[in-house]
């Protein structure tokens, strides 16, 4: 055996040995009991742990979705390139529009053209239009109204945002992380920014025309965020401050019933959400609220009892009507005959 292949021989009989003795021992202590308060914190924190692994899985796909959108948008054209020009003639392809340049220059017919097939402008008027890059084999100047167009959206858009005015829009398609929303150009709505409550189907949406906000702006890159629950929940921040300045205990309110579960109702009063148990729906019994209540209803509804700091809300339904068994007994002495319906069996 040469020399070099002893070493290394040796070499790796040594690491073998080092690896070895660097291997963590088994260990067969008795594992101690952990009590139930041990158990409970061990469970809290493994519960919190996950939730923060998920909210941080669900910001990395949030940001994720954001930089896709933010690429697939077009950047926001400048306003230097726009020019204000008269219409010539139009033709069956192009709208042959006078800017003062050498050339005239050429409007698609499909771009002032408008659903119904009518051209929106006619000769003498006056259309903003923008210069595209290149010249067609006749050296007529190529334009465009529609991004001429875009610029002035761009311009209102921009104005919104500085001064937090809502804009218009319709959601045009369910994109990853959210939605996709018309407000002139294209814009991208989160999906935890759609409602005040998550929804589970953001297809149902499509076609819906929205009032939004707009959070965030970047004209270079031609990104837009949107959101519809910020204004959602201005709006309730208000209705909420009206509604506890006559919010007290033994008042009786107007609310929409929001939502039903086995074991009550909520009800909205304004902002603010307040629970209604199956036990104070009515004297009678109910198998569940639905056999007296539906989504949407309005009803009239007694607060129970309030908590101003944690604002939660105990409604009673049945409470505004005279409890039956106070006098039961008077309309039912014994020995009396009554009438009676079989309710169960």
């Amino acid at each position: 055996m040469s020399v070099e292949q002893t070493a290394r021989s040796e070499h790796e009989k040594s690491e073998a040995e080092t690896s070895s003795s660097s291997a963590p021992t088994q260990s067969y202590e008795k594992p101690t009991t952990m009590s139930g308060n041990d158990t409970q914190l061990e469970s809290t924190e493994q519960a919190t742990a996950e939730a923060a692994h998920k909210e941080e899985t669900h910001m990395d796909d949030f940001a994720a979705a954001l930089e896709s959108y933010t690429l697939e948008t077009e950047p926001a054209p400048s306003e230097d390139n726009v020019f204000k020009g008269t219409v010539i003639k139009i033709t069956s392809s192009h709208v042959v529009v006078d800017i003062g340049f050498k050339s005239e220059g050429l409007v698609p017919i499909a771009e002032v053209t408008d659903a119904q097939g009518n051209v929106t402008c006619q000769p003498g008027d006056q259309i903003e239009v923008m210069v595209q890059r290149g010249e067609n084999e006749e050296g007529a100047v190529l334009l465009s109204h529609e991004r001429a167009q875009r610029v002035r959206v761009w311009e209102n858009i921009e104005k919104a945002y500085h001064s937090k005015e809502p804009v218009k829009g319709t959601i045009v398609e369910r994109v990853k992380g959210g939605v996709s929303v018309d407000i002139g150009v294209k814009a991208f709505m989160p999906g935890s920014q759609v409602d005040v409550h998550p929804v589970r189907n953001l297809d149902t949406l499509k076609g819906h025309e929205v009032e939004v906000r707009v959070i965030k702006l970047n004209k270079k890159r031609g990104n837009i965020v949107v959101s519809r629950k910020a204004i959602l929940d201005e709006e309730n921040s208000a209705k909420r401050e009206k509604t506890l300045e006559h919010l007290e205990e033994g008042s009786v309110l107007t609310g929409t019933v929001k939502n039903l579960t086995d074991y009550g109702a909520f009800v909205d009063l304004g902002g603010i959400d307040g629970l209604l148990h199956i036990t104070d729906m009515s004297w009678g019994r109910l198998t569940h609220p639905r056999d007296l209540v539906h989504v949407g209803d309005q009803i009239q509804v007694k607060v129970m009892k309030f908590d101003p700091d944690k604002l939660r809300v105990s409604l009673g339904f049945k409470q505004l009507t005279p409890d039956p068994w106070l006098d039961a007994a008077e309309r039912y002495p014994i020995g009396a005959r009554v009438r009676g319906r079989i309710l169960s069996v």
